[in-house]
């Protein structure tokens, strides 16, 4: 578990059956995500995984109009139902984004980069202010380990209009798979029409920088660090296990992306899923394997802070999201 340097409220119905052994289904009625606020009142959270300091910083949210496509398994009326059984607003999809920094010793090593401000969504434009206010000059930021190449996630590498480099002194990691697969020549023409204008910048943009180190499954890219291959929402979509002392941490990107959906409904395939079946067989054995070790996990879309604990709900899962104090 977690050691907070703020108060984490644990009270589901999911967290309650964990505790008293229970197997069988459980009835969900407006657990802890109610008690989230969708805006924090503070932009950042700092705990602890042994000895290194996790912060998490407050981008913004995506307040994205529901929409049929989204689910693929899915209707609308699905989903409003799941978002309201776990008490949040059915008026839009609401979609957290949250970056997380680690602090090992004296390095500064930031998991993705944020969708950059202005430029993927309207009102992400929290995350400068926010890592100042949590005393992280983004200046000193000496590696970015890249989950996948989504806007969400990687547009802040890149300064808005001119596509220049934020960090170009800083290492940035990356699983192999993703960056050959969209960097592959041809790719542009092979993507789906609303997918193209995002490929054309990463093929026109990330060949062309030197500080890129890429990597394979298992590899330990940092003290402490190893990347997990989580294939399906992209084809080299990856996580990364954070370890010290006992304590470990699944920095899981988007292989849960909404929890109020995902976690009753594992099986439901998201439209950003690039590949849904292998999604969903990641999304189990990650989150099952995070149950079964011990493992605290935080994730870019969870309610911020974006961390949480999950439980097992017969074939499903119970999440109960880190209430910020």
């Amino acid at each position: 578990m977690l050691t907070m340097s703020r108060r984490a409220v644990l009270g589901s119905a999911a967290a309650a059956a964990a505790a008293f052994g229970l197997s069988s289904k459980l009835e969900f009625v407006m657990p802890a995500f109610a008690a989230t606020p969708l805006e924090p009142t503070v932009g950042f959270y700092k705990y602890k995984v042994g000895d290194i300091e996790i912060t998490a910083i407050y981008d913004g949210i995506w307040r994205k109009p529901h929409d049929p496509a989204f689910i693929k398994n899915a209707s609308i009326e699905d989903t409003k139902e799941a978002l309201s059984k776990a008490g949040l607003t059915t008026e839009f999809m609401p979609i957290p984004l949250t970056v997380v920094v680690l602090k090992l010793g004296n390095r500064l090593i930031m998991m993705d980069a944020g969708s950059g401000v202005g430029q993927w969504q309207e009102n992400a434009t929290h995350l400068p202010a926010n890592m100042a206010a949590a005393g992280i000059d983004y200046k000193k930021i000496d590696t970015i380990m890249i989950s996948h190449f989504h806007p969400d996630h990687v547009w802040g590498l890149m300064e808005k209009g001119t596509n220049n480099p934020v960090f170009p002194n800083a290492e940035l990691i990356v699983n192999a798979d993703e960056y050959n697969w969209w960097t592959a020549p041809g790719r542009v023409s092979k993507l789906a029409e609303g997918r193209k204008p995002a490929g054309k910048r990463i093929a026109e943009v990330f060949p062309k920088w030197k500080n890129w180190k890429l990597v394979a499954d298992g590899a330990e890219v940092a003290p402490g660090v190893q990347l997990v291959a989580a294939p399906g929402h992209t084809p080299g979509h990856s996580t990364y296990l954070v370890a010290s002392g006992s304590k470990q941490l699944l920095v899981s990107a988007d292989i849960m992306y909404v929890p109020a959906l995902l976690a009753p409904h594992p099986e439901w395939q998201g439209s950003y899923d690039q590949d849904g079946p292998t999604a969903i067989d990641t999304r189990r054995r990650l989150i099952d394997r995070i149950i079964a070790d011990n493992i605290a996990i935080c994730g870019s879309h969870f309610p911020f802070p974006g961390s949480g604990t999950f439980v097992k709900d017969g074939s499903a899962y119970g999440f109960t999201p880190t209430i910020q104090a």
